[in-house]
């Protein structure tokens, strides 16, 4: 499986890093298997000391996910919206996956997510409409083990 991580800078070699904010599946390094993603989530990235941007490209070993302890979701479940949740809105939240694939909760699903977390509109509701979405997909490696068995192939860089 081709696998691909937006950055300002080449990553050769990827570490799990403190993020500075709460993210979908927890702390760990975040790829797609969407260049475009990718390209998208480099160009949020804002630095005037480092102009260009580069979208990371690596392979996934295929015994990967039966070699380590992974979350699988395959759409926008409950279950999936439970553990999004408990990632972005607990920080003392832990998981103990390895690797975790799933559906991306964008800016403009999290917008979904709010309504719900306010109560304006219902897990089945919030469901539903994140179904009418067409999500692109991302996978955490939460640990130094599940990054084992990434390969990096190439860096590019991309324009803006």
């Amino acid at each position: 499986m081709i696998l691909y991580h937006g950055s300002l800078v080449t990553i050769e070699k990827p570490k799990i890093l403190k993020p500075t904010r709460t993210l979908d599946y927890g702390r760990g390094f975040y790829t797609t298997t969407s260049f475009e993603q990718a390209r998208q989530w480099a160009s949020r990235k804002l630095s005037e000391e480092q102009p260009f941007r580069y979208v990371n490209v690596y392979e996934l070993q295929k015994s990967a996910l039966a070699l380590v302890k992974s979350l699988v979701f395959k759409q926008p479940d409950e279950e999936w919206v439970d553990f999004v949740m408990q990632n972005r809105m607990n920080p003392n939240f832990r998981h103990d996956y390895d690797l975790v694939y799933g559906p991306v909760a964008n800016d403009t699903v999290y917008a979904q997510f709010s309504l719900f977390e306010g109560g304006l509109i219902s897990k089945t509701t919030l469901i539903e409409e994140l179904k009418a979405y067409q999500l692109v997909d991302q996978m955490l490696f939460h640990t130094k083990k599940a990054l084992t068995f990434l390969t990096f192939i190439k860096a590019e860089e991309v324009k803006l």
